[in-house]
């Protein structure tokens, strides 16, 4: 069949003669709940046409039209230029065969809908420039905070804004993890519940070191803060070393702990990083529970806006692939964003919380205190519990605000005391 035209009349034709051809790849949670929403509410302007799955004859459901075809290899429907199909809506995720199967369906013309986060951290310009060599679209608005619109906000309602800073919980099994450790669970059975659920994987890697919350946030910096940073190239501190009496001294400071992923520029230079930081109560961020996620973004001259809402599962993201789908169908495109690449760093003015484990002599907190003077940081506040141990005793200081350099030679000095048992925990405070 011919290539996909280029900007709307393609999509406006068809809305007038016959609706978009859908095909999806990928017929898991969310390939099963966008067919649904495909089959259930029927969205103007389009027809599901394909299902592509590997071993499709155990996926088949009675609910999907008998006019639908069941494939079992992407080669077979892509191999003919799409097979019919006008949109391929690409939800099997990771970076291979995904990419190339993305490729191939843009390099033949067509339009192409994911939610594949990593392939659009990793690739997104690159796949970008392909779809508009060959007169199609390429749409990811699910792929960053599942069915919150936030990649739709970025790219439409704050496009008028000079965004300065972005920061927000983009992964909800960490999210899971933490606000039931902050209910009084520890992390192990906490992991173990969000796996039994479906929210974590047998290896959670990828949720609990920051790295599937890295890959979203170069997205968004992208979009937000118009540069081009690596996902590697972010800087990820893991949640695992977060135990249940950081969220104890964390309640003595109105504050919790969530894993938060932020980027802002900062006297000229970009800095961004994801790891677990002390959120104050007052903070929407602290109001996040479960799987849900929250994006918070500070513009110039909009100020603070919020997204917040299911950033997981089936239904939700399904909801934002499919709106990606109706954008195509009625002849919406999305608004070009420029952007250049950018160098980030890690370097940021804030308070720091840092939790000590101790067998207790004189001289402690004096030797503390002096290696944080030598790199002019200031002492804010020191907390010790009652009722543990002396030969093993924890105890928090916090910091006022400093720069993560000078803290983190501060540390390096700390970290030879003798009386220390293990390395400190050192985490970021969220200002109010």
């Amino acid at each position: 069949m011919p290539s996909l035209a280029p900007a709307a009349s393609r999509s406006a034709a068809s809305s007038s003669s016959r609706p978009l051809r859908v095909a999806i790849l990928g017929f898991g949670t969310v390939g099963s709940s966008v067919a649904r929403i495909l089959v259930e509410s029927a969205p103007a302007g389009l027809e599901l046409t394909h299902i592509v799955n590997r071993n499709v004859a155990r996926k088949r459901v009675d609910w999907v039209p008998d006019s639908v075809n069941w494939i079992d290899d992407p080669e077979s429907l892509l191999a003919a230029g799409g097979g019919g199909a006008d949109v391929i809506v690409e939800l099997a995720g990771g970076l291979e065969p995904a990419g190339e199967w993305v490729r191939r369906a843009l390099a033949a013309g067509k339009s192409v809908v994911t939610a594949n986060k990593k392939l659009i951290a990793f690739h997104g310009l690159e796949l970008e420039a392909l779809a508009a060599a060959h007169g199609g679209h390429l749409l990811y608005g699910a792929a960053v905070a599942g069915g919150i619109p936030v990649i739709p906000g970025l790219e439409h309602g704050l496009a008028g804004d000079r965004v300065e800073r972005i920061e927000g919980i983009l992964n909800g099994t960490c999210n899971f993890i933490l606000s039931n450790m902050e209910m009084g669970v520890d992390y192990a059975p906490a992991l173990a519940e969000a796996q039994r659920l479906g929210y974590a994987e047998a290896d959670p890697t990828e949720d609990v070191a920051g790295y599937d919350a890295r890959a979203k946030l170069s997205i968004l910096m992208r979009l937000a803060l118009r540069a081009q940073v690596h996902p590697e190239d972010i800087q990820t501190c893991p949640i695992t070393d977060v135990t249940a009496i950081d969220f104890s001294y964390a309640k003595d400071l109105n504050c919790t702990i969530r894993q938060i992923a932020r980027a802002e520029r900062v006297e000229g230079h970009l800095a961004a990083t994801v790891r677990p930081m002390l959120v104050p109560l007052s903070s929407p961020l602290a109001w996040s529970r479960g799987t849900e996620n929250m994006v918070v973004t500070t513009g110039h001259y909009g100020g603070d806006v919020v997204f917040s809402g299911h950033g997981a599962g089936g239904h939700p993201t399904a909801v934002a692939v499919v709106s990606d789908l109706v954008g195509l169908a009625q002849g919406s495109c999305r608004i070009a964003i420029p952007s250049t690449p950018a160098k980030v760093g890690t370097e940021l003015e804030v308070p720091h919380y840092i939790r000590f484990l101790v067998s207790d002599r004189p001289g402690i907190v004096a030797g503390i205190a002096g290696s944080l003077a030598k790199e002019n940081i200031n002492l804010n506040a020191i907390l010790q519990k009652p009722g543990f141990p002396l030969d093993r005793l924890p105890f928090v200081v916090t910091v006022e605000p400093c720069r993560t350099s000078a803290l983190k030679r501060a540390l390096v000095e700390i970290g030879q005391m003798p009386a220390l048992l293990e390395r400190p925990l050192d985490l970021q405070m969220l200002e109010k």
